[in-house]
This record gives structure tokens, sequence and C-alpha cells, in this order.
């Protein structure tokens, strides 16, 4: 460890100079839809630091309207307005829009350092920015914001730590990514093909035509039979909210209130943090949602919306714009009424229902009376440890891109202050980008 610290200068004192961007008339097509690729405040993303291209392009007339100047690669981004610090290096040269800017780094100092400076002060830079409505920040306050400048010598060593984590970090997001993708398409094979009695999942329709029968949500395996809601559950019901229950019977602690935001495809996540008292939760026993029961969402963009509440969640109490399904274990499993719920032979059904409205909404009778696929229940069963290991392998990705990213946020605050000196640190971060990969 080191006992003195690099010495505060202002950010300015690391930028030659500064470039602010511009929109073109939007009222002129021929300055969109051009091959010169055109930031905004949406084309950066939080962490990962690099923009490969962007979600618009504007024409070289388009450029010379906007005010703006082409900016090369690898020359630091910074948004003033909205994302307020946020930062990124282009890959490919572009055009910035005006809540951007685009810093050149000063004589010595290298631009993988002068961004890591600027993803250091995000934090102050937000804290500094002003506005009642959409948040912005000068750019004379921005560069006037103290930094820790190290040694010359010391800055590309800095930068080059901490590169190799970010590259750790965004080869570990794009593997999630594909797994993710992978899995979605398993998802989808499953859901309509199954997994036979040896394990494998069922060749299509197309190739193995013996193996499939007609039904109303299309060709499903043979052994599949299609049911609606309503004969596959105890007991369904909506709750109270609109009625009865009203915010002054809201507290801090209680019985957790389960509301349409709690509810997520086949993920509950409760974070409305709201509760009601025992004794009204106890008036309320006939909403009550337990561990194994599906949640179904009435409303939202899109409606009926379904997840398993879980073992970690105490009994809570389902708002109106919910639907409780209590599944009949013996016949289905609750993760396969839910991932079936969610999938595509549903949303066409809701499809249906909702056709021509402004704000869909289903009813408590729509919900039980959609079709789902029921396999048998140790089809069932096979199919959800498929889908298990699949998850499984993310969320150990994802752990590791949450330690990394943590590794990097440490080594960061430790080496851009100069609490930690660079040289034997170079070494051993390398090892994680090299153990990091498909």
């Amino acid at each position: 460890m080191s006992e003195t610290l690099y010495e505060q200068r202002p950010l300015g004192d690391a930028v030659e100079r500064h470039i602010g961007g511009g929109t073109p008339p939007r009222q002129v097509p021929s300055y969109w839809k051009g091959e010169i690729p055109w930031a905004s405040v949406k084309d950066f993303p939080e962490q990962k630091g690099v923009i490969q291209d962007t979600e618009e392009h504007i024409s070289s007339a388009g450029l010379h309207a906007s005010a703006s100047n082409l900016i090369p690669a690898q020359t630091p981004l910074v948004c003033t307005r909205m994302a307020v610090g946020r930062a990124a290096l282009p890959v490919i040269p572009m055009a910035i829009n005006q809540d951007v800017k685009a810093l050149f780094p000063a004589s010595g100092v290298s631009a993988e350092y002068l961004l890591k400076l600027i993803q250091y002060i995000q934090p102050l830079a937000e804290g500094r920015a002003v506005g009642s409505t959409v948040k912005g920040i000068r750019i004379q306050d921005y560069l006037n914001i103290p930094v820790p400048l190290a040694p010359q010598a010391a800055q590309p060593v800095i930068a080059q730590i901490l590169d190799t984590l970010d590259t750790a970090i965004r080869e570990t997001e794009a593997l999630i990514d594909k797994l993710k993708a992978v899995k979605q398409g398993l998802l989808h094979d499953l859901l309509s093909r199954g997994i036979d009695a040896s394990g494998e999942l069922r060749p299509p329709q197309s190739e193995a035509p013996q193996l499939y029968k007609e039904s109303p949500l299309g060709w499903i395996p043979r052994e599949w039979e299609v049911e609606p809601i309503i004969n596959l559950t105890s007991n369904s019901v909506i709750g109270p909210f609109g009625s009865d229950l009203v915010a002054a019977d809201y507290r801090d602690s209680g019985v957790p209130v389960i509301f349409v935001r709690d509810v997520k495809p086949d993920q509950f996540v409760w974070k409305s943090n709201v509760f009601v008292s025992a004794s009204k939760a106890q008036a309320l026993a006939a909403h009550e949602v337990r561990a194994g029961d599906v949640v179904a969402t009435k409303m939202g963009f899109p409606p009926c919306v379904a997840a398993v509440y879980p073992e970690s969640m105490p009994s809570g109490i389902v708002t109106a714009d919910i639907v409780r399904l209590r599944p009949c274990t013996d016949r289905i499993c609750p993760d396969w009424m839910s991932m079936f719920i969610n999938s595509s032979a549903v949303a066409k059904q809701v499809e249906q229902i909702t056709a021509g409205v402004t704000r869909p909404k289903v009813t408590l009778r729509d919900v039980r009376n959609l079709l789902i696929g029921l396999p048998p229940f140790k089809e069932q069963e096979r199919v959800l440890d498929r889908l298990t290991a699949m998850q499984s392998r993310i969320q150990l990705e994802e752990t590791s891109r949450e330690k990394l990213t943590a590794k990097k946020a440490g080594l960061m605050d430790d080496l851009l202050t100069g609490r930690v000196r660079v040289t034997p640190l170079l070494e051993s971060v390398q090892q994680p980008a090299a153990q990091t990969g498909a």
C-alpha cells in the first residue's frame, strides 16, 4: 500500500479540448438514415465502456446541418445531459448529438486512461447536475471536477489493468447473452416438442409427423393433452384492491401485498415493499398467495404474464390485477404452468381476446379458459430439469460477472487514487480474461 495519494487536479488538466454535437433537422429526410453513426444518450451502455454502433445514422449533409463534427474512433465521449457522466469509447468514427461531448486527451494522457477517470467521477458528475425535469451539467463545471491524476508513467499501466477487467466483463456478458438466446430457443422447442421417454428432444413435426397430433394449439406430441387452466387449478381468485383494500391499509411491515409490477415472465421479483397488517391479511385470507402458486397479471404490456410465487417469500395478499392460480400438482408442475402461460401459444390467445383494445386487459374468466399444452407429469419434470441446468449455467456466468465487476470497482478506486501502485497487479488481473470465454 502507498502512503501518498495522487495529486487532485481538475479533469480539464487531462483534456486538451472538447467538442459538442448537434441534431440535424428531423423534417429533412435526406439528413437521416445515412452512413454516419450518430450517438445520443441512449447509445451509451451502462458500465460496458464501448459503443460498437448507434441506433440512428445520419448523412454527410446531416452532419454538416447538425453543426457537429465526425469524432474519431477511440475518443472518450461523455453524456452531459440526462445520463450525466456516463462515458464510452466509440470503436468507429461517429457524430454526436448536443447531449454528448467528445473529450480529447491532453498530451501524455491516453484515451483509455482518460476514460477511466471519467468513469471514476460519474457519481460526482451526477451529483453536480442541475435541472428540474432533465438533469444536465455545463461542460466547464464538468471539467472542473477534481480527479486523482497519476504520474504519466503509471497511466498506461492503470488503463491496461482496468481494460483487462473490462474485457473480461464484456466477454462474460456476451457469453450470458449467448446462453440466454440458446435458452430461449430451447424453451420454444421444449414447449412445443417436449422430451420423449429416452430423454431426447422430439424431432420437429415436419420430420416425424407420426409423433404429433392436431389440437386447438396446433401440432402437439401425441402423448400431450390440451386443457383449459380452470381444469388444472384447485382455486383461482382475484384480489381486493380497489374495493376494501385502500392505501390507508398499507404498513411498513407485516404481510406483503403483490402488485402487477412484481411479476415478470417466469420470474417473481418483489420490489413493492408494501405490507398490510396480519389482522387485515386474515380478513382477506381468500386472497392469499403462497409458495407454489402461480400469479398471472390481468393487465400490463403485455397482459397475462405469469410467475411462480417463490418459497423464499412469506405468504402474501394479491391485488385486483393479479390472478392467483393454485395448480393441481398431481397433474401439472407450477413451473410448467407458468412457462406455458408465457409462451407464444398463450400469447396468441391473449391477443385474440384483447384485439382492438387500447389498454389490453384480461378477465378472470379469460385466464381460466386459456388453453395449455399438458404433457405427462414425468415429461414436464424432464423438461424442467433441462431448463434448470441451462439456467444454472447462466447464473454461474452472472455470478462471475458480478465478481469481476466488484473487483474492477475496488481496483479502480485503489489504482486511480494511488492507494495501490500498479506494477505488481498487472499479471494477476490478466488471469480472469484468460479464463473467461465460451
